[in-house]
């Protein structure tokens, strides 16, 4: 505990203060927590599962495992997903990203690595086990590695949080072959993917963006592979705390075994949700398109407002820019009653950027777009 920092949305109580005194009340970008309904069709199989007084298995229904193979083929590309040694559902990724290192059995002397400007918890993750963390701008910037400076396991993000920067096959399939010269685990965090706003997509890729178990990327593949999702941001089910973990046998199954004796289960009507959710695209899509107009008419502000907007190709999230220290534009965007998140939050690089969500309803975002361009 004592390697831990302190929780970096703490430090946004004053601001959030401020903000709430503006005369139009406050309007928070700052977490990218969901807020339109929990779809119909997901609710009906909550509901009809709720009788459920056994155990349910560390592992997943049958059916649930079946669904997460047969949603990656259809949606990221990926066919050949073994439903019985492949996959396993999680309790939210967070939980996931933040006890893989644990789960893998790494610990003190080994490296994790991750993005220079990331999600906090594959920090986290690393500390959590007594490894040392490594932010990284490319797998080039490691330089020359000996035993000692190796990672033992990579973390991408793609789309990225908060940057929103989506990673095209040949990126992977580079990381993947470099991965496997020096003995070393890749996991991806991939919980946008189904969120994609790029106009100039890829011939060959798949509806949503590519995946680091794509078989272009792996060649058929997924030894020392890993990809995290969750169902949070395309099917607001971030309270259900419904995700999985998918790739190489070799891997999943220990982390199934540390599981099974940690008591990590998923609540047998969750799982039913689950089910309900991967296979049915529809409420996915129409999700996908509130996110799309909301995404244009915040951008649209922002760029009034003089900031800059750098990749955000994809995801919940304008990572944007005004050419000054973060923590300034966190205080000049609290006067307009407007919250949104440092980009210190993600390492010291994202220090002249803020992350701005698109997780409000149509009448904030609105009246957000308002502000910033007034």
């Amino acid at each position: 505990m004592r390697s831990l920092p302190g929780f970096p949305w703490d430090s946004l109580v004053p601001y959030k203060a401020r903000a709430s005194s503006h005369e139009g009340g406050l309007i928070d970008l700052s977490v990218g927590t969901p807020v339109d309904p929990t779809p119909d069709v997901v609710c009906r199989a909550l509901a009809a599962a709720s009788d459920a007084p056994g155990y349910p298995a560390t592992i997943g229904r049958a059916d649930l495992r079946q669904a997460i193979a047969a949603w990656f083929e259809r949606r990221r590309g990926v066919p050949g997903v073994d439903p019985d040694s492949a996959v396993i559902p999680t309790i939210g990724s967070k939980e996931l990203v933040a006890w893989l290192p644990t789960l893998l059995g790494l610990g003190p002397g080994d490296i994790v690595a991750f993005p220079r400007v990331a999600y906090p918890t594959y920090d986290i993750g690393a500390r959590l086990a007594g490894c040392a963390p490594l932010p990284m701008d490319s797998i080039t910037s490691l330089g020359p590695l000996t035993a000692a400076t190796t990672p033992r396991l990579i973390w991408l993000n793609t789309p990225a949080n908060p940057s929103g920067k989506v990673l095209g096959v040949d990126h992977l399939a580079k990381v993947v072959r470099w991965a496997r010269r020096h003995g070393v685990i890749v996991a991806s965090d991939e919980c946008y993917a189904e969120l994609d706003w790029r106009l100039d997509r890829p011939a060959g890729d798949p509806p949503t963006t590519p995946s680091l178990l794509d078989p272009r990327v792996t060649e058929g593949d997924p030894s020392g592979l890993l990809v995290a999702y969750s169902l949070s941001k395309q099917s607001n089910l971030a309270g259900y705390r419904a995700a999985f973990v998918v790739g190489d046998p070799e891997l999943i199954d220990p982390i199934a075994q540390v599981r099974k004796h940690a008591g990590m289960m998923l609540p047998a009507p969750v799982q039913a949700a689950m089910v309900a959710t991967l296979t049915d695209d529809e409420h996915v899509a129409v999700q996908r398109e509130r996110y799309r107009a909301r995404r244009e008419r915040l951008r649209a502000g922002a760029s009034a407002y003089g900031l800059q907007v750098e990749d955000s190709e994809a995801g919940l999230y304008l990572w944007a820019s005004a050419g000054e220290d973060c923590w300034t534009t966190v205080d000049r965007l609290a006067d307009l009653g407007l919250l949104c998140a440092p980009g210190s939050f993600y390492g010291a690089a994202g220090g002249q950027h803020v992350r701005i969500a698109l997780t409000a309803t149509d009448a904030q975002i609105d009246a957000a777009a308002r502000r910033l361009g007034a």
